[in-house]
């Protein structure tokens, strides 16, 4: 019984060693050549549709600002 252990005892990790600044540059290195630039044409398009998601977003938020301000408006003459 004494060599199981208990569950509800926390785990004691094991220490990490730590890396040597000459294998962090490696491993920068090696991570930095994964890198998957974008081409022209995905920028381009992408820029595209943000500038006309950009232009939807702005019309849609002018038209609830518009009615909440009417009401607004409608409210105060109101309560005059």
């Amino acid at each position: 019984m004494a060599d199981q252990k208990n569950p509800a005892e926390p785990r004691v990790e094991e220490k990490k060693r730590k890396t040597s600044v000459g294998e962090f540059f490696n491993q920068v290195k090696a991570e930095t050549r994964k890198i998957v630039w974008p081409t022209r044409e995905e920028t381009v398009r992408t820029a595209i549709f943000v500038f006309i998601f950009m232009l939807i977003l702005s019309l849609f938020f002018l038209a609830v600002d518009s009615a909440f301000g009417a009401i607004v408006r409608t409210a105060i003459g109101l309560l005059q």
